[in-house]
């Protein structure tokens, strides 16, 4: 995953928790805005999401940030 696409997803993690508490879930269309104005980056996205890490439509933020801080 681009470093940049990294970042994002922390920085949306981090509004999303204090914002709302370590409850609070996201999906990876949280990254991005109603308009899709970069299909490549939103594939990468999704492509993280889905096929590597398999996860639900829906997941908790903290598990998000911790899995992208790993790598």
């Amino acid at each position: 995953m681009r470093e940049s696409l990294r970042n994002k997803i922390i920085e949306i993690c981090d509004k999303k928790i204090a914002s709302k508490g370590d409850n609070v879930g996201l999906s990876f269309y949280a990254f991005f805005a109603n308009k899709n104005d970069d299909p490549e980056l939103l594939m990468e996205a999704a492509e993280w999401w889905i096929r590597t890490h398999q996860l639900d439509y829906f997941e908790k933020a903290v598990k998000i940030k911790q899995l992208v801080q790993v790598g």
